[in-house]
């Protein structure tokens, strides 16, 4: 999508919070790369009002501009509010003179990925543990009931990639598994790259009590760290850090290069790196080790998207760190965390939990 541009649209509000969680989201996008442009736009009390937005993205060499409300449900805002504040009739015709299309998409909705989310926080605020959902590689407390879904799902997928895991060593297999369980896409399997000494090595530094470091909070949400504690480990991330931000607007980088940096300056020795989201962030700890700052003992590098994410997996796997990664454009914070959540079933099997 080289040529599209994307607004993601608030409601706009006095608090700070409402612009907060839009730019994040709009930090997240950029990220990725799937779009040329990603902006915001408010439909009140925040600039840039959504008139604003799409002239300003319309600058910017796009040819289509796609317009996202990011609200949970279809309603008086998004219906009619919305549609009436962009004169879609009357601004088509403005920016198809200029060849530009413009486009309406439909709001968040219900989707399995906002009950995860919504599930976690609901855990949080009763003030119990994380629970895994699944099985074997979750943790060895999870429910009967919950073993035998996975050992059924596991039916499923190991006749899918039998080929792959009878080339792969044995220890491989459950960090290939737990990625097409979570995917639910074969494909992975083959796309996985496992270095030597990989699997091994992330399963002591946990044992060890090694720090995790993720690019995105994401990641480490989908970590129980209640089970990382267990072994004196901690999960950290830096990304809204107030420092980062400092950093990344001073200096106009991405707040995941900032993050990355201040990662590295806290100690990444012997540390894991969990890398889902963002390829500057691969970018930025392969020249650090490179130069002698960071020396971790396994980088996970999994990050999504158009732009760099390729590049950045390949970056990681010249160096001299032992790395789980993903080849080409596919991956995704829930690809780090799947392969995480095995490496740590596997160091708890070790212990004897």
């Amino acid at each position: 999508m080289e040529n599209v541009g994307l607004v993601l649209i608030g409601h706009g509000s006095k608090l700070p919070h409402n612009r907060e969680n839009l730019e994040k989201l709009a930090d997240i996008l950029r990220e990725r790369g799937t779009f040329k442009v990603v902006d915001i736009a408010f439909m009140v009390k925040n600039t840039p009002t959504i008139p604003e937005a799409i002239d300003t993205i319309s600058k910017k060499g796009v040819k289509k501009i796609v317009l996202i409300p990011a609200f949970m449900a279809p309603g008086v805002h998004t219906t009619q509010e919305i549609p009436e504040l962009i004169g879609i009739k009357d601004e088509e015709l403005q920016l198809s003179a200029r060849g530009i299309q413009m486009v309406y998409g439909e709001p968040i909705g219900s989707d399995e990925r906002i009950a995860d989310i919504l599930e976690e926080k609901a855990v949080r605020a009763a003030g119990e543990g994380r629970k895994e959902a699944v099985a074997t590689p979750y943790g060895a407390n999870a429910p009967a009931a919950s073993k035998q879904l996975y050992e059924d799902s596991m039916k499923l997928i190991r006749p899918q990639i039998a080929e792959t895991l009878a080339k792969a060593p044995k220890e491989h297999a459950p960090v290939i598994e737990r990625v097409v369980h979570t995917t639910a896409d074969p494909e992975f399997a083959k796309l996985l790259v496992i270095s030597d000494q990989a699997v091994k090595t992330g399963v002591e530094a946990i044992r060890a009590g090694a720090k995790i470091v993720t690019d995105v909070k994401m990641v480490k949400m989908g970590i129980n760290e209640e089970r990382v504690k267990r072994f004196g480990g901690k999960i950290v991330t830096y990304i809204d850090d107030g420092q980062a931000t400092k950093i990344a607007h001073e200096e106009v980088i991405t707040r995941s290069v900032a993050a990355t940096r201040l990662a590295v300056n806290e100690g990444m020795n012997g540390a894991i790196f969990l890398i889902g989201n963002a390829p500057t962030a691969a970018f930025e700890l392969a020249e650090a080790i490179k130069q002698g700052k960071a020396k971790p003992a396994l980088i996970v590098a999994v990050p999504v998207g158009y732009v760099g994410a390729a590049e950045s997996k390949e970056a990681i796997a010249k160096l001299p760190i032992p790395y789980i990664i993903t080849k080409g454009r596919k991956g995704g914070s829930t690809i780090a965390v799947a392969v995480f959540n095995a490496l740590l079933a596997m160091a708890e099997a070790a212990k004897g939990d």
